[in-house]
């Protein structure tokens, strides 16, 4: 098998954050419990069974190429939350901080890639956070958009 350096490494990247969100537990340094309810694939509203929930999804993914051949990537990663309480606005902006702590703390988010080698993202940043400020309640969704740079 010949080993690619400058391949996608869209589910990589999607299931290594995922499974730092799924950390999310209630403790401590939590201020939400996801009860393990995190999936790194996009689920419709009509497919969740438990509340809350986190779903991630994979788009737009872009490259910067630079000089000597070295090429930035930059994978754009939706994060959706679904919550089901009767103060729906304090429940997402709970899970959102947590979610943001989630993302500080693992900047540099360690990964495996589709040849077994481990490797690191270079930057994560939240490009932009929307909610349904309570509109459904006791229903909630919000929507974190981020940018994985790798």
């Amino acid at each position: 098998m010949t080993e690619r350096s400058y391949t996608t490494r869209r589910m990589a990247l999607v299931e290594a954050l995922a499974s730092k969100i799924k950390t999310i537990d209630g403790g401590t340094e939590f201020r939400s419990n996801l009860f393990n309810n995190v999936s790194p694939r996009l689920l419709f509203w009509d497919e969740i069974k438990q509340y809350p929930a986190i779903h991630l999804s994979a788009g737009l993914e872009t490259r910067e190429y630079q000089s000597g051949g070295y090429k930035d990537r930059f994978l754009n990663v939706t994060v959706r939350i679904y919550v089901d309480e009767e103060d729906a606005v304090l429940a997402i902006e709970s899970i959102l901080e947590d979610v943001e702590t989630i993302i500080e703390q693992n900047s540099r988010l360690e990964y495996t890639d589709k040849d077994g080698a481990t490797q690191c993202t270079q930057q994560i940043t939240i490009v932009s956070i929307d909610t349904d400020e309570g509109v459904l309640e006791p229903l909630g969704i919000a929507e974190m958009q981020i940018q994985i740079q790798y």
